[in-house]
């Protein structure tokens, strides 16, 4: 477990909420919620003793991800008995908890994660809005809203799932409506890893947010995740970097850090949307 204590806020003078942060690069056994519901809880509890008040877990934690029919058989809805559980987790480690299933509603089925306070209370819900090859297209219905926040500890957070954060779009969306921490449970695979690399941090850089992307590390079927998890400040300097292995990683989000860095950098302030429009229409 590596834990840094506001890494890149050294000389930062205007005083912002702190949120101290676990990513979670592991994941139970596939096809199990009880292994996961298990191993959710140990880590939980252990991110807590760390002092964090969020953790975040990889996309489809409670369930994996590429197990074919299992998806199908795993879904449920917003008050199964996988909800009731992890809400009793977070409530007894008293952290907050990102994790991801798959959401049944009505004949869909949806790559969700789901967001709940330290109490166990629903923060946020946001459904997949990119679905990555036929893995996905297979087995998912897309999402249909871009930008899904709440607020913890007085830092705005934004939830946004793997192959999202590629799109720039969608990354820009989340700083102008606000968000300061974005949260990016994933399933990166081999050989993709210039997503964690440089993509990941160019998206925090050009649009002045803490970026926390949490991948798998282990192997389903045919696919390898390449780990690589990390927490990535808004001036595109990682913070926290995970290698292949599973980790439990821990810093704190400063949001005085990001105004500085927006203050240095002001893509924000500078932008000319009355030019983009045309260009970005359908």
């Amino acid at each position: 477990m590596t834990r840094l204590a506001n890494p890149t806020g050294a000389g930062a003078t205007d005083p912002g909420a702190v949120l101290r942060v676990a990513l979670d690069q592991g994941t139970g056994t596939s096809g199990d919620v009880d292994s996961a519901l298990r191993r959710l809880e140990g880590r939980a509890h252990a991110a807590a003793a760390a002092g964090a008040r969020l953790m975040v877990g990889p996309e489809m934690s409670m369930t994996g991800y590429n197990i074919g029919d299992g998806i199908a058989r795993l879904a449920e809805g917003a008050d199964g008995p996988l909800h009731t559980e992890v809400a009793r987790i977070a409530a007894q480690s008293g952290i907050a908890l990102l994790y991801g299933y798959p959401e049944r509603d009505g004949d869909r089925v949806y790559n969700t994660v789901r967001l709940v306070d330290p109490s166990g209370a629903v923060l946020a819900e946001y459904r997949k809005n990119h679905l990555f090859g036929d893995l996905d297209r297979a087995a998912f219905a897309p999402g249909g809203r871009p930008v899904v926040q709440a607020t913890l500890d007085g830092v705005r957070l934004g939830l946004l799932i793997c192959y999202d954060v590629e799109f720039p779009e969608i990354v820009r969306a989340h700083a102008l409506a606000g968000t300061e921490l974005l949260l990016v449970p994933t399933a990166l695979m081999l050989p993709h890893t210039g997503v964690a690399t440089t993509i990941v941090p160019a998206r925090a850089l050009e649009n002045g947010l803490f970026v926390a992307y949490v991948n798998r590390c282990d192997r389903e079927g045919e696919l390898d995740y390449c780990g690589l998890s990390c927490l990535v400040g808004p001036d595109g300097g990682e913070v926290l970097r995970a290698g292949a292995d599973e980790r439990l990683l821990v810093a704190d989000v400063d949001t005085a850090v990001l105004r500085a860095a927006r203050a240095a950098t002001p893509y924000l302030d500078d932008r000319r949307p009355e030019l983009y429009s045309a260009l970005t229409a359908p």
